[in-house]
């Protein structure tokens, strides 16, 4: 397959049309804001309104699979369109992954943001960057570091607080307070309405990614939300409190959780939901900037989360990083022309993806180092004839790093490194200590009973294989072969 076939719009018809039509087909330089989130899992959504706007006017994917259950690599895919595997960014700390393996690998050199760049767009990143990525407000502190690709940067280190942090506002550092004024995502919407509003009065196209820590630990809400949501209790899934059949070693032990577990886990959660709140509002806020400006019909506006995060299911405490769908698939819903109201793909897509569809929609060329795919034909009502059948999800385990904010103890779940494959109708792990996983998703949704041991020599070598092949691809035309 050519470089551009690889990464160009399949359609309906199961071909694959030239770089010039995927191109024409997405538009004339369309504007893109993109609201990505921090540990946002799907039971957060029926709590945020905006979002159930977006989901009644665009498409929502309902298969849509992170590479891995965790920030710094998840955030390095969506930047690149690369699994980890090829970013080497695989934990949020060196010298497994984090900012400096990304920065000094030269990956920032090759985003969806230098792409559109160079095409001739206006862009603009604010709020949360890769773990490890920094700015001081320390006197005599070196100006702060702006990646190639951004024309505006606003970007926070450490801000999960969402106040007393400190922002580089493109090479200079401002340091926010405890008033609130200061509270992150509230900042983070006035400084993107006012870029909307400065590109669209000069007539540029334009992208935006609007990053938050919210609802990331400790999910401090906004003031105007600390009442919200009184008595709100954690769902209970059938996962809740149980453990699968033939479970993992990591995870079989687990015992019950404690009335103190299950109060925990609510108050978390009553947390999580007032803190998107001030995210919803922000998502509501920027559309109406994008009508008033008078470009609302010409930019697509996506919102997503980096990861998702388990809350008791499978006996859990509150945490991330493991295979479970609770994990590993995130929301991604996506508005803007061309888009059937209400639909949904439940397509295998990934966050490799999102690079090459930002991409394809601005005109700007995908080359075939970027492992993802466009998603351009989806969102545009191609059947998906051809899709891909399965995703590569990849994790670096056994985290003892004590400067990790995502450290997790045994309680939240610390699985050992593995590698997974997810389609439509299974998950299946493979554990670098020989354990396997495999769940099937239609009569099984909850992944309560793995049936790994009752797999056939020829289906487990199939399996296998398939997961080697997306495991050692390096290329567009090799990932998607493998994920067929």
């Amino acid at each position: 397959m050519s470089t551009v076939a690889a990464n160009a719009d399949t359609n309906a018809t199961g071909t694959v049309p030239t770089a010039s039509s995927a191109v024409a087909a997405a538009g004339d330089r369309p504007n893109i804001v993109f609201v990505l989130t921090d540990d946002l899992s799907w039971n957060l959504v029926k709590h945020m309104p905006a979002v159930a706007q977006l989901q009644s006017e665009g498409m929502t994917f309902s298969n849509f699979v992170v590479s891995d259950s965790l920030c710094c690599p998840s955030r390095s895919s969506i930047f690149t369109g690369e699994f980890p595997h090829d970013t080497r960014v695989f934990t949020n700390t060196s010298p497994d992954g984090g900012y400096g393996v990304f920065h000094n690998r030269g990956e920032e050199a090759n985003t969806f943001a230098t792409a559109l760049n160079r095409r001739g767009y206006r862009t603009a990143f604010m709020g949360k960057y890769l773990n490890g990525y920094t700015p001081s407000c320390k006197a005599g502190a070196p100006p702060a570091v702006v990646p190639p690709g951004w024309d505006e940067w606003d970007v926070a280190g450490n801000a999960y607080k969402e106040y007393g942090y400190c922002l580089a506002e493109n090479h200079k550092t401002v340091k926010y307070g405890h008033q609130p004024k200061d509270y992150l995502v509230d900042v983070m919407s006035r400084k993107g309405e006012a870029f909307v509003r400065q590109a669209a009065g000069a007539d540029k196209p334009f992208l935006l990614e609007l990053a938050t820590f919210a609802p990331h630990a400790p999910a401090r809400p906004a003031p105007r939300d600390e009442d919200a949501f009184p008595g709100l209790e954690a769902p209970t899934p059938k996962a809740f409190n149980k453990t699968p059949s033939k479970a993992p070693g990591w995870l079989a032990s687990r015992t019950k959780l404690s009335a103190a577990d299950k109060k925990e886990i609510n108050r978390k959660f009553r947390h999580r939901a007032q803190a998107v709140q001030s995210v919803d509002r922000m998502i509501s806020s920027m559309r109406q900037t994008l009508r008033d400006a008078g470009v609302a019909n010409d930019t697509y506006f996506v919102f997503g989360s980096d990861n998702g995060f388990h809350m008791g299911e499978y006996r859990l405490m509150p945490g991330k990083q493991t295979a479970f769908d609770t994990d590993i698939n995130v929301p991604l819903v996506v508005v803007g022309p061309r888009i059937r109201a209400g639909s949904t793909s439940n397509e295998i897509t990934s966050n490799v993806d999102l690079a090459p569809t930002f991409q394809r929609l601005g005109g700007a060329p995908v080359e075939d180092r970027v492992d993802g795919h466009s998603l351009v034909g989806l969102l545009h009502g191609d059947a998906g004839q051809n899709w891909r059948n399965v995703t590569l999800v990849e994790h670096h385990g056994d985290n003892n790093d004590a400067a990790d904010p995502d450290l997790q103890a045994a309680a939240a779940g610390n699985p050992p490194t593995y590698d997974a494959i997810r389609s439509k109708t299974y998950t299946y792990v493979e554990y670098a200590n020989g354990q396997r996983e495999f769940y099937d998703l239609q009569s099984d949704p909850q992944q309560l009973h793995n049936v790994a041991g009752t797999l056939s020599a020829s289906r487990r070598a199939e399996l296998h294989a398939t997961l080697e092949a997306l495991k050692n691809c390096h290329t567009g035309s090799a990932c998607w072969q493998a994920g067929h």
